[in-house]
C-alpha cells in the first residue's frame, strides 16, 4: 500500500500583510510548526497575485520554511549568510524525529535514521556530517560535496560510524516537509500534479460537520492529498477567479473549517492550525 502524502498550497502573499521581518519570519515559524506538528510531507508556495514582488515573496516564505525544517547541526553548511535569515533565531524548533537532541557518537544506535550533509571524501567513499562528534562514512560512493542526504545508521563499532543512503519514507515515523516554489498558477498546479483529493478552505465553503461523512472517505481513499489556503487580502475563490476559473470547479471539496467565526478574518497561520487539527482529529474518530 502507498504512502498516504500530504500537500498544503500557500500563497506566496501569505505573510504581505505583515510589515516588518521579525514578524514575518514568526508569522512563517508558526506556518512550519503546524506542517510539522500535522505531518505534512509538502508546502507548495504558489503566485497568487501579478507583479515582481511575488517572487521576492515567495523566496522569503521557502528560505525560512527551508530553514526551519533543517535540523539544526546541518544549517550553517547549507545556508549562506542572508538578509531574509537575519532574524532565524526566533524560529521555534520543530524537535520533530529528525531532529535529534543527542549530539553524542556514543549514544547512535544502528538502524539509526539521520539527515546528513556530504563532506570531502576520497574516489570510492564518502564523508558525511550526522550531527556528532566526528564524520560517518559511506562505503563505495562518491557523492558530490554539500549535498544534504538521509542516511541510516549501519554499523557503529566504537571507532567508525558507517550510514548508508536511505529514503526519507523509510523512516518509520514523521521526516519533515518539502518546500517548493511553484511557478505556475494555483489551477495549472492542480492540474499537473493529478492530487487524488483537493481540498480547498474558504469561509464561503461547506461548513465541515455538513460534509465530513462523504470527505473521511475520500481522504481514507486517498494517496495524494492537497490542502489549500487562500492569501491574506483575497482568498483562494478570488485568486482562480482571476485565472478565469472556478473553485467549485478544480477542487473536490470547499471547506469552512471555522463555520460561525468571531473575527472579521482568520490568519493564514490560524486556518492552517485549525483547518489541520480538525482534519487529523474527524480522520482518527473515524478509523
Amino acid at each position: 500500500m502507498a504512502k498516504k502524502r500530504l500537500s498544503i498550497a500557500i500563497p506566496a502573499s501569505v505573510v504581505s500583510d505583515t510589515p516588518h521581518l521579525r514578524e514575518k519570519t514568526a508569522k512563517i515559524g508558526l506556518i512550519g510548526r503546524a506542517a510539522a506538528i500535522f505531518r505534512v510531507d509538502e508546502i507548495i508556495i504558489f503566485p497568487d497575485a501579478p507583479g515582481s514582488s511575488q517572487n521576492t515573496e515567495a523566496n522569503l516564505v521557502s528560505t525560512l520554511l527551508s530553514y526551519l525544517e533543517t535540523p539544526q547541526y546541518l544549517r550553517k553548511r547549507l545556508f549562506k549568510l542572508s538578509p531574509d535569515l537575519q532574524y532565524a533565531g526566533i524560529l521555534p524548533p520543530l524537535r520533530t524525529p529528525h531532529h535529534p537532541l543527542n549530539r553524542q557518537i556514543k549514544e547512535l544506535r544502528v538502524g539509526e535514521f539521520r539527515e546528513a550533509v556530504t563532506l570531502p571524501g576520497t574516489e570510492k567513499q564518502t564523508l558525511v556530517d550526522i550531527g556528532v562528534e566526528q564524520p560517518a562514512l559511506i562505503r563505495d560512493k562518491d557523492l558530490a560535496v554539500g549535498k544534504r542526504v538521509t542516511v541510516k545508521v549501519v554499523k557503529w563499532d566504537g571507532k567508525v560510524v558507517e550510514v548508508e543512503l536511505a529514503d526519507r519514507d523509510e523512516a518509520p515515523f514523521y521526516w519533515g516537509y518539502a518546500v517548493i516554489v511553484e511557478s505556475h498558477p494555483f489551477s495549472n498546479i492542480l492540474r499537473k500534479r493529478g492530487f487524488d483529493l483537493a481540498v480547498a478552505t474558504s469561509r464561503y465553503g461547506s461548513p465541515f460537520a455538513n460534509i465530513a461523512g462523504e470527505f473521511v472517505e475520500r481522504w481514507k481513499a486517498a494517496n495524494n492529498v492537497l490542502v489549500a489556503f487562500g492569501a491574506p487580502s483575497q482568498g483562494l475563490g478570488d485568486i482562480v477567479k482571476r485565472e478565469g476559473r472556478r473553485l467549485s470547479e478544480l477542487v473536490d471539496f470547499v471547506v469552512n473549517t471555522v463555520p460561525m467565526q468571531g473575527t472579521e478574518t482568520v490568519r493564514s497561520e490560524e486556518a492552517l492550525f485549525a483547518s489541520l487539527a480538525i482534519f487529523n482529529i474527524v480522520l482518527e474518530l473515524k478509523k
